[in-house]
C-alpha cells in the first residue's frame, strides 16, 4: 500500500523513538528505483526517510 500526504500511519520500527506511534505523512519522495520512502510528523517531532514496509494505515476514528 503506498500512502499519501496528510493520511495517517503508525511507525513500526524498533529504533526509532516515535515506535508503535500514529503520526501525519507530511512529505512522500520517490526514489531513482521507485520506492518511495515518507516523513511522518507526530506531536512532538518527526521521523524522515521511513520506508513504505515501516508504516501501517491508522485505524480513522
Amino acid at each position: 500500500m503506498s500512502f499519501e500526504k496528510d493520511d495517517t500511519a503508525v511507525l513500526h520500527d524498533k529504533h526509532s523513538d516515535y515506535d508503535g506511534e500514529t503520526g501525519t505523512i507530511t512529505q512522500v519522495v520517490d526514489n531513482m528505483f521507485g520506492d518511495a520512502t515518507y516523513t511522518i510528523s507526530f506531536e512532538d517531532g518527526q521521523e524522515t526517510g521511513v520506508p513504505e514496509d515501516s508504516l501501517e494505515p491508522a485505524d480513522d476514528e
